[in-house]
């Protein structure tokens, strides 16, 4: 269920809600009729790499990087929750009296570049890994795809033409996109990678899953960004990892 609404919150309000201000707001509200949490689970819900998932099944990413957009954007996000009675997650941003900012349309972005190089790209969730092949075949690259790493070999594996760039997320059931990169390297020494991640490079730098110096792009990005990042690390020289 999803509700929208003004909200114009006192001073006795934002006591109710830790790290508000005073203020009128927009709210978002997102709520299941799930199993619910505990507090114990609430207690850690939007710390990296959290999950209650089974190992495999899950990154611990998801509120975490939802976490990270609000407060980015002034906002705060919470969570109503009980065993047995399903989730609310509540998000407020600031409202904004001024103009909504025009965006510019593609033609005034520039121009964004283009190639016919090979590219596997590599991304467990469907929707994410189906706009990330379609954009860039639609910038002319050929296009191979995997859900997750295992697949990933395979399908390197089997294809007899020159890979040129591994595109790939970086938290993955089974092996992380550091782990593909470096073992397609090791019988592909040319390929180069691009990594890909709702959360930011420097947070899973400290967690050690990626090695510092990487090439990385921050989910969500354009379909422009992710074109002229492409042609950046296929345009790079010799790239270690």
């Amino acid at each position: 269920i999803l509700e929208t609404a003004n909200a114009a919150l006192d001073a006795e309000d934002a006591r109710r809600h830790p790290g508000m201000e005073p203020g009128d707001y927009v709210m978002l509200a997102v709520t299941d009729t799930g199993v619910g949490m505990t507090d114990e689970v609430k207690a850690h819900l939007f710390e990296p790499f959290f999950t209650t998932k089974e190992p495999g099944k899950g990154t611990g990413l998801g509120l975490a990087s939802v976490y990270g957009i609000v407060k980015q954007h002034g906002g705060n996000i919470y969570c109503e929750s009980e065993p047995g009675k399903g989730t609310t997650f509540r998000i407020y941003l600031p409202a904004v009296e001024a103009e909504a900012e025009r965006l510019p349309r593609r033609d005034e972005e520039g121009i964004v570049p283009r190639g016919t190089e090979t590219v596997l790209v590599v991304e467990d969730e469907a929707m994410v890994r189906d706009i990330l092949t379609r954009t860039l075949r639609e910038q002319g690259y050929r296009v191979l795809e995997a859900m997750d790493g295992e697949q990933a070999l395979r399908v390197a594996n089997e294809y007899a033409g020159e890979i040129h760039l591994l595109v790939t997320d970086v938290v993955m059931p089974q092996m992380n996109g550091q782990e593909l990169s470096e073992r397609l390297a090791a019988v592909r020494p040319g390929i180069k990678t691009l990594f890909v991640s709702g959360y930011t490079d420097n947070a899973i730098v400290r967690k050690g899953i990626l090695k510092p110096g990487i090439v990385f792009l921050q989910k969500p990005f354009t379909a422009a960004a992710l074109a002229r990042k492409v042609r950046q690390v296929l345009d790079m020289g010799d790239m270690g990892l």
